[in-house]
């Protein structure tokens, strides 16, 4: 049988907990989950993608977090998603929804993918109730006029902000 190969795309400027849950629960659906980090220099991120990769294999790589990173892998990528779908043998990408605001956005992209290659699948995953108002642009906010954000980002992301900042980014 063949392997099922999941891509979970996005920027994690920075990675929160949000993003976590969604991995977490995406990661029992995939016999391979690819976490797919996207230059998307278009956003302004804040953090490099070598900081955000860093940050996400860290993630993983934490016992807390209950994945071990036997089936999850982490890769940066820079052109059309559907492109890296394809190059990494990828049956579905995984988007996470947080309020009806993202479907809107997010059902017009997976249509676009579906014309773009229709044998990928898009599959959609609700954001846990405590992590459905918690957004990477909403933390860098907090974080940055000096708010507390230990409730949305691990010690290890939230430290790594607060480094950020300090050093006047």
């Amino acid at each position: 049988m063949a392997s099922r190969i999941g891509v979970y795309p996005g920027t994690f400027d920075p990675v929160t907990n949000g993003h976590m849950d969604i991995i977490h629960r995406a990661s029992v659906m995939a016999d391979r989950l690819i976490i797919a980090v996207s230059t998307n220099a278009g956003k302004g991120p804040l953090l490099s993608i070598d900081e955000r990769i860093e940050l996400m294999k860290a993630e993983i790589a934490d016992p807390k977090n209950g994945l071990n990173g036997s089936n999850v892998e982490v890769r940066a990528f820079d052109n059309l998603l559907m492109h890296f779908v394809e190059h990494v043998g990828a049956h579905f990408i995984i988007r996470g929804l947080r309020a009806v605001s993202d479907f809107e956005y997010e059902f017009q992209m997976a249509g676009m993918n579906a014309r773009l290659n229709p044998a990928v699948e898009t599959v959609f995953l609700m954001a846990s109730e405590r992590q459905q108002f918690v957004s990477s642009r909403f933390i860098k906010e907090i974080a940055r006029l000096g708010g507390k954000i230990d409730e949305f980002v691990s010690p290890r992301v939230n430290e790594h902000l607060k480094r950020a900042f300090a050093a006047g980014r």
